[in-house]
């Protein structure tokens, strides 16, 4: 898969990941690096490193294209992701998922909690299952808190699209995919998802396809 050695010191896997350039391979779901959970990040990385680390998610997100990539996605298991949504959508979707665009934003040792008990159900997708996307039923407000890429606290709370995204790159590092959180029936290709699904909500397709929604 292009990932760095599991028997190696984190430092030198990912500097030998780095050192096969940029955007880095996207890890593909059935690796077990997806499934292990991460480890906190503790200055396991030099500043510098750490640094050159940090902008290679970026261009590998950017480049898939992405709105979140989390380290394991590819092969560092490290408490890190990164986030950014120019959210290019229509203002109907804007409106009904909250999307709303959000900058580049580095996440170090995330964790979230719900806010309220308000679920909200869309498609999804996920760069580590390409051609697929499901529907998964989540918060629609959450409280994250974990550092910046400077070590600053990190305390805010997320509602709408930019909701999902944290919760889905901060599931990552505990070793969830979307696909378990997601209903079954839902699972569609991006072929039927373009010709069938493109609606703002899943509900046309929650009647078609026989699940329910919250």
């Amino acid at each position: 898969m292009g990932t760095p050695s599991d028997r190696a010191p984190l430092a030198e896997r990912v500097e030998e990941l780095l050192a096969g350039g940029v955007p880095l391979t996207i890890v593909a779901a059935g690796d077990p690096v997806l499934r292990r959970g991460t480890e906190p990040y503790e200055g396991q990385l030099e500043p510098a490193l750490l640094a050159r680390f940090f902008e290679a998610l970026r261009v590998t997100m950017r480049a898939a294209p992405g709105v979140g990539l989390a380290a394991p996605q590819v092969g560092v298991p490290l408490r890190i992701a990164v986030i950014e949504d120019p959210a290019p959508v229509p203002e109907d979707v804007r409106l009904v998922r909250g999307r709303v665009p959000q900058p580049f934003r580095v996440l170090v040792n995330p964790v979230y909690e719900p806010v309220g008990d308000a679920r909200a159900a869309f498609f999804e997708g996920c760069l580590s299952v390409p051609g697929w996307q499901a529907v998964v039923a989540r918060h629609a407000e959450v409280r994250l808190t974990g550092q910046d890429e400077h070590g600053r606290a990190l305390d805010e709370v997320f509602s709408g699209w930019p909701a999902r995204i944290v919760q889905h790159e901060t599931d990552h590092l505990d070793g969830v995919l979307y696909l378990d959180r997601a209903e079954s029936r839902s699972l569609s290709s991006n072929a039927a998802m373009a010709e069938r699904w493109a609606q703002p909500t899943p509900e046309k397709a929650a009647r078609a396809l026989g699940f329910e929604l919250p």
